[in-house]
């Protein structure tokens, strides 16, 4: 007959086991072993331009995500809550004049907001002419034609791989900045300049998604979650909508 392990020797055999199980089970670093890379996708290991590498891959091979938080472009702050994929996006996008809608389907772009947003568009003080269109379009999709300044300058926040490619790029030497996390996920963090050219933190659990980004010179932080994550998109049905002509109010 077999003798049952006792004392020190049980014990070690039962924390063996326990430990198997958590990685075996929960994908966690193993017990005791001072990995922060155990259990995780590795590329905590890599060198930082390898790992950046590997997550604008990952970033554009991803059929949507979810963009919140703030961008500063051109001396304005716009905050962004945008959902995105190859054929367009949707989401709500607030600059200093107010909050409005966003919605491309294809090279369709649509956009939505109040009276109050479209005064602000069409010149404060334009007087009644300017308060009847504002009230007209308060609460509708309007279609941007394509030649409009507007169509410009907002399409670009539709536009899941132009946005990615832009915000993901970091300025400067890259180097990892240590281990981190992010809505209890678990990241390495890449940062340009040692942080002044910017710092992301990429996923070590799963595919190595970017999840936080904070740009170079104060200019936004970003969250991207939702990765694959898909959404409806469509066009805004005629009653949604208001043909306002061929150029949109506009500063």
């Amino acid at each position: 007959m077999t003798a049952t392990p006792q004392g020190p020797t049980r014990r070690a055999a039962l924390v063996s086991a326990v430990c198997a199980l958590v990685v075996t089970g929960a994908g966690l670093t193993g017990c005791g072993s001072g990995d922060p890379d155990a259990g995780t996708n590795g590329v905590g290991k890599l060198p930082a331009d390898r790992i950046q590498s590997r997550t604008r891959t990952a970033a554009r091979s991803a059929s949507a995500v979810r963009l919140s938080g703030t961008v500063v472009s051109n001396g304005a702050t716009y905050t962004l809550d945008m959902r995105l994929k190859g054929d367009g996006g949707t989401g709500s996008v607030t600059s200093k004049n107010g909050t409005f809608r966003l919605l491309r389907v294809g090279d369709h772009l649509f956009l939505k907001a109040d009276a109050e947003f479209w005064n602000h568009e069409s010149g404060e003080g334009g007087g009644a002419g300017s308060t009847a269109a504002a009230n007209k379009l308060d609460g509708k999709y309007v279609k941007v034609p394509s030649g409009d300044p507007a169509y410009q300058r907002f399409s670009g926040f539709t536009d899941k791989d132009v946005l990615l490619d832009g915000l993901l790029a970091l300025h400067g030497a890259l180097s990892t900045d240590g281990h981190h996390e992010q809505n209890g996920v678990r990241t390495i963090r890449v940062t340009g300049d040692k942080g002044s050219g910017g710092a992301l933190d990429v996923s070590l659990e799963g595919t190595p998604y970017p999840l936080l980004l904070v740009r170079a010179g104060n200019a936004g932080t970003l969250r991207l979650s939702d990765w694959g994550k898909d959404f409806a998109l469509r066009e805004p049905s005629k009653q949604e909508t208001v043909d306002y002509g061929q150029q949109l109010p506009s500063s």
